[in-house]
């Protein structure tokens, strides 16, 4: 459980260091703003890349530690619903970064483009920002999936106080309708962010169960 514990508050230290380099998880396609910082700091962008990266394999780590805690001991069925879940949230971002990487080229010869060659590029850095946030948007969906599916099991055999498992189902079920309702309609993400809200509330603090008070329970 410690694992798992760990697991949770890596994704989030990870994410949220991504995000001090540049990277935006959706929400950001305006192509010709990112092209020039990219242009400019390069390094940055990398490095942004590269945690987003380690932050996905922390995903599929903590997908297979929970199995391994959960799974196979209480329901097979549900630790297999979270592990194809969660790690194919992982796996359609993982792929989609060698599109996103591309933004790098592009910036590099948006440095010396002009007129039509410039707004050609533009176009493109906006299509694969657009794809992106499509993916991730797919993704969260299967986020919320596996976050209902161990969250159901934590309710139903006691293995961490019930109130995680209480606090789990609500906040991803406002996530995923909020997701689900965003996808249809762009402009309406109020319940997506309120959602998003409680699920970083909720893994915060079951992460911090599991690190530092799930071992010392026998």
């Amino acid at each position: 459980m410690w694992l798992s514990g760990f697991f949770f508050l890596f994704i989030i230290i990870t994410n949220i260091a991504s995000g001090k380099f540049g990277y935006k998880t959706f929400g950001d396609v305006d192509s010709d703003t990112q092209l020039q910082k990219i242009n400019n700091d390069p390094t940055k962008f990398k490095i942004s890349v590269a945690l987003i990266l380690i932050e996905h394999l922390g995903i599929i780590s903590l997908a297979v530690s929970l199995f391994i805690a959960f799974g196979p001991s209480y329901n097979i069925i549900l630790g297999i619903v979270w592990s194809i879940s969660r790690i194919g949230e992982a796996l359609i971002q993982i792929y989609d970064k060698n599109n996103y990487w591309g933004l790098l080229n592009l910036a590099k010869q948006y440095s010396g483009a002009n007129g039509s060659e410039k707004d050609s590029l533009i176009d493109l850095g906006r299509s694969i920002l657009k794809t992106k946030e499509s993916i991730f948007g797919f993704a969260q969906i299967l986020f919320s999936i596996g976050t209902l599916a161990y969250s159901i099991l934590f309710v139903t055999y006691g293995v961490v106080p019930a109130f995680f498992g209480w606090f789990g189902i609500v906040a991803s079920l406002l996530y995923g309708f909020g997701n689900g309702i965003f996808l249809i309609k762009p402009d309406v993400k109020v319940l997506w962010n309120i959602g998003g809200l409680l699920i970083l509330l909720f893994e915060l603090v079951l992460g911090g169960w599991l690190v530092f008070v799930s071992p010392f329970i026998t």
